[in-house]
């Protein structure tokens, strides 16, 4: 064997030996990236826009950005101002080295560090003091880099780690917190200053030190780029309670439009505003043939925090009022048992224990089943839902993927049809749909990857027959063909409204979270007038509801009147004493029977307006009294009551 050939053996055998010691290293001591990993949630809406960012635990805003996320002169600025090789090198630039290595024995310290962008990321992805033991691992996991990643994958690490001062990292979070736009979006200015503010992120805050971050923005730049900012910018955070919901990774795609978003919040906050304390609303815009969620506002927003943020208002199960009516009459339109021009009473009436009465405590008399679903009057119905069966009525709401909650140990009864139950905004806006379109039910979707399963739930001519009878203007404006509906639950507790039109489906609910009373609140006054706001928003439906066709002949009416009554005081009543004297008063109150009603008091008439069905009495003295009501046509009703006298008491001396 030549001399030759046994340096090259020699030579073979220690390449073999540095390779095996290399990989063997590798193994031992990959490099952690953990801190990669480690990213906050950024929500999109469905066309890629964010909507909302959550930040990493710790508080940190860094997220996931990869180098096709980023404009190209962004790129073409950091490679030619941080590493103009980095395209050809292997994770270290020998020459780069050398020269920042002279340097810094020339200068007793460190002046320039050499480092390539592949170093750059190995130190980000391991933060360490800035010593000599340092720049040496920092090679090592730079070669490590380079053997596991593309160059551009490279990249995507400085990217996303990049330091741009106090709790910002990346260049995603940089880009919306210096100048409120996404990376894709930079501009060449923009562009220079998040390339040098990495360099000293705490020395070259604009914020703090704007002067200092523009000189070396405008000598990266070899240009006068203007202003740089000098407070950050608030980013996106929009839907905050359902965002918190739906779980942590780096993007989740959503079905929301995020400039609706905003617009919908906007009117949440002047809303708000005009609303009593701890009142709060919860919004859902939504598409009506895809279930697709577009704008969602679930208690409050990011200007109204003190309003119940926090919560998912849209998930609540609150009373609805008579905002289910429209589903009992479709379910009787299908069934035959009515149509739109069937005639029916709203006139008093007793289903067992059971005497529902309308909202104003009057009745309309004999109307069409459309007017009494335009007009929501109760004893209608409740005699729909009797005939349709409230047990069949809940099954079939269950049936279509919609549960109506019912107080603990009730059964389900004729009450469900004024608002005894219990429904959320989500699932109500769902059922509302299926009257938009062909009567199909299915769930609200607001991720982008959620199932779509429709569900048969109306017959497609009931869903269009009531979508028309509902189809009616806006008391106080608003755009035309909308079909609406409001709901008011007992004590004002829950004021709803939703709308449709052939396109969009919306709700509006509005209370206090905590359900507490809300006097004098109505859906007509405090949710309508917001459903109103939220279809100006949206675009014209493209045709309009039609109206129904002729429904079939109605085969019988559906409520009928009682004889007239005298509710109260019943016979025989004994009424107290401390209605003699004073200001104190005695309801007399009668049902059925044709309007205008006549109360006596043992013969003597007492005032009363002809369209109520009761009347004030002050009795004189204590005593028996024979209380009779007349109705129109000649029919009465009588009772004796008495009237107690005052306790004795023995003479004061």
């Amino acid at each position: 064997m030549t001399r030759r050939s046994a340096l090259l053996r020699a030579l073979g055998v220690a390449a073999l030996l540095l390779a095996g010691a290399a990989v063997a290293a590798d193994r031992l001591f990959p490099p952690d990236l953990s801190r990669l990993a480690d990213v906050g949630t950024e929500v999109l809406d469905r066309d890629g826009r964010i909507v909302a960012l959550s930040p990493a635990p710790g508080g940190v805003w860094r997220f996931r950005t990869s180098v096709a996320d980023v404009s190209p002169v962004f790129i073409d600025t950091l490679v030619a101002t941080e590493d103009r090789h980095f395209w050809q090198h292997p994770g270290v630039n020998p020459l780069a080295l050398l020269r920042a290595t002279f340097q810094d024995l020339r200068a007793g310290h460190v002046v320039s560090g050499g480092s390539t962008l592949t170093m750059q990321a190995a130190r980000l992805l391991e933060p360490r003091p800035r010593t000599v033991r340092s720049k040496l691992i920092e090679i090592f996991r730079a070669l490590q880099l380079e053997a596991r990643f593309s160059k551009r994958d490279i990249l995507g690490i400085w990217l996303t780690l990049a330091p741009y001062g106090g709790n910002l990292e990346g260049v995603r979070a940089g880009s919306l917190a210096w100048f409120g736009v996404p990376p894709s979006a930079l501009e060449p200015a923009q562009a220079a200053l998040l390339v040098a503010i990495p360099r000293r992120p705490e020395a070259l805050r604009p914020d703090r030190h704007a002067a200092r971050a523009r000189r070396l923005r405008d000598r990266i730049l070899h240009a006068d780029g203007g202003p740089v900012p000098t407070a950050r910018q608030p980013l996106p955070r929009h839907a905050r309670q359902v965002v918190a919901a739906l779980g942590h990774a780096p993007r989740i795609a959503t079905t929301l439009d995020a400039t609706l978003q905003a617009a919908v919040e906007r009117l949440a906050d002047e809303r708000l505003r005009d609303l009593p304390a701890r009142v709060s609303m919860a919004l859902l815009i939504a598409d009506a043939r895809t279930r697709d969620i577009r704008a969602i506002v679930s208690g409050g927003t990011a200007r109204s925090e003190a309003r119940a943020w926090a919560l998912d208002l849209t998930r609540a199960v609150r009373s609805p009022g008579s905002a289910l009516k429209p589903f009992i009459y479709a379910m009787a339109f299908q069934d035959g048992i009515a149509g739109p021009e069937t005639r029916v009473d709203d006139l008093p009436r007793r289903f067992g224990a059971y005497a529902p009465e309308d909202f104003n405590r009057s009745f309309a008399g004999t109307v069409t089943a459309a007017q009494a679903l335009q007009q929501s009057l109760n004893l209608p119905a409740v005699a729909l839902l009797d005939r349709v069966g409230p047990l069949r009525f809940l099954a079939t709401l269950k049936a279509a993927g919609v549960r109506l909650w019912l107080p603990p140990g009730a059964d389900a009864s004729l009450p469900i049809a004024l608002g005894g139950d219990g429904v959320t905004l989500r699932d109500a806006v769902g059922l509302y749909a299926a009257l938009a379109t062909d009567g199909s039910a299915m769930p609200l979707r607001l991720r982008a990857d959620d199932p779509a399963s429709p569900v048969t739930f109306l017959q497609p001519r009931a869903a269009a027959t009531v979508a028309a009878v509902l189809t009616h203007p806006f008391p106080e404006g608003g755009p035309p063909g909308v079909a609406w509906k409001t709901g008011t639950s007992w004590g004002g507790r829950d004021a709803w409204a939703l709308g449709f039109n052939r396109t969009h489906v919306a709700g509006v609910w509005v209370g206090r979270p905590d359900g507490t009373p809300l006097p004098g609140a109505t859906g007509a006054r405090l949710a309508l007038p917001m459903l109103a706001r939220l279809f100006e928003l949206l675009p014209a439906a493209p045709r309009p509801i039609p109206p129904p066709s002729p429904p079939p002949r109605a085969r019988m009416s559906v409520a009928r009147a009682d004889g007239l009554r005298l509710l109260f005081p019943p016979p025989g009543a004994v009424l107290g004493s401390e209605l003699l004297g004073g200001d104190t008063t005695v309801t007399l109150r009668a049902m059925g029977g044709q309007r205008p009603l006549t109360f006596l008091v043992d013969g003597a008439k007492l005032a009363t307006d002809p369209a109520r069905r009761e009347a004030a009495w002050r009795p004189a003295a204590p005593g028996f009294y024979r209380l009779t009501v007349l109705d129109a046509e000649g029919g009465a009703a009588r009772a004796t009551v008495r009237v107690a006298a005052p306790a004795w008491q023995p003479p004061q001396r």
